[in-house]
């Protein structure tokens, strides 16, 4: 499954969110791994934070995250950076951001 996710930054968070993003705590990682996410991109257009994410669940993998506590310091972080976060619930879990247009889709 491929899920598209968009949160936006608080204006001046753009180097702190980058600089976080090298330094993913490596347990998380592992846990994200754990509960099938084999693809995790994120891509940043000013404040504007764009994320896919494949894995085999995505409302799994989502439940199995939430009280996890070094994701929930990780989400807490993440938080103080953004004006729009994900909101980790799990609905419209099977939609994300829904597709407009696909070139595989053109004859």
């Amino acid at each position: 499954m491929r899920v598209a996710v968009h949160t936006k930054l608080k204006a001046g968070a753009e180097q702190a969110y980058d600089e976080a993003h090298r330094e993913v705590p490596a347990e998380l990682v592992a846990a994200m791994r754990a509960n099938g996410v084999h693809d995790w991109r994120i891509w940043r257009s000013g404040l504007d934070v764009f994320q896919v994410i494949e894995c085999d669940d995505y409302a799994a993998l989502l439940t199995a995250l939430r009280d996890l506590p070094v994701n929930i310091a990780w989400q807490e972080r993440m938080g103080q950076m953004q004006d729009v976060t994900h909101d980790y619930s799990a609905d419209g879990a099977d939609d994300g951001l829904p597709m407009v247009w696909n070139i595989k889709d053109v004859p």
